[in-house]
């Protein structure tokens, strides 16, 4: 008798339509609690170190936050399922309400899957283990995000907020009196990702293609940020400047 080789022995089936939706959303919300851990929107105290895709993660304490991020989740888990999602958006914004960074997730359905196949592998699609690894890349790069944007320095001066954006001007298909996630609002268009100025920078954190859904996360610092960081820069050199000049005898 024939034994298989072993890549085809132990290969593991391809994704489904729902799982990849369930791994996306899943991941999104691991990824919020540890960008509002990493930049520093809320006290280290409040969190709680995991671990998931193989990686440690950190997780929030607060039933409240906890109840928003999760909320939300689900609420674009339901438009990920139509294909009306095209990403989501945490904005950290200063005390103005003016964005100093927004981490866009941006989602992209590759294929329609009627909706009797959607619990069906999909020929082509990655693992659920293959999946899982990329995850683990994502938050490697997230944990080090601070290299690249610097930290924040303005203590509770910081807040955030979940943006959705739809395709094509589509309302969200969440009931209008659910009060989980909280009802939604237009955002500010400052906010949006159409709301970056040209003197944003961008930042490609990762990107993956399920051969389903692929999803992608960048970051862009906006002027109002790279504005106040060059003014301190500018104050600590003149500071510094004026110090040297008191000590030449």
């Amino acid at each position: 008798m024939t034994t298989p080789p072993a890549s085809s022995a132990f290969s593991a089936p391809s994704l489904t339509f729902n799982q990849t939706v369930r791994g996306i959303t899943e991941f999104i919300e691991v990824a919020i609690h540890t960008i509002l851990y990493v930049r520093q929107v809320y006290p280290a105290e409040l969190f709680i170190r995991r671990k998931k895709y193989d990686t440690p993660v950190f997780q929030s304490r607060h039933p409240a936050l906890n109840a928003y991020i999760s909320g939300a989740v689900k609420a674009f888990g339901t438009e990920l399922v139509t294909g009306n999602l095209e990403s989501v958006v945490v904005v950290i914004k200063n005390k103005e309400e003016k964005a100093l960074e927004r981490f866009v997730f941006s989602v992209e359905n590759m294929i329609q899957v009627e909706i009797f196949d959607k619990d069906i592998s999909v020929e082509g699609a990655m693992s659920s283990l293959a999946l899982g690894q990329y995850f683990r890349s994502f938050l490697v790069k997230l944990n080090m995000i601070e290299a690249q944007l610097g930290q924040m320095y303005l203590g509770d001066d910081v807040s955030f907020a979940i943006l959705m954006e739809l395709k094509d001007d589509m309302k969200p298909a969440t009931a209008s009196g659910s009060q989980e996630p909280p009802p939604w609002i237009p955002a500010d268009q400052q906010h949006t990702t159409s709301g970056a100025s040209d003197d944003a920078e961008l930042h490609i954190v990762r990107a993956v293609s399920t051969g389903i859904i692929n999803l992608s996360l960048v970051v862009q610092e906006s002027d109002v940020k790279l504005s106040l960081i060059s003014n301190s820069e500018a104050l600590n050199s003149s500071q510094g400047i004026d110090k040297g000049k008191a000590r030449i005898p």
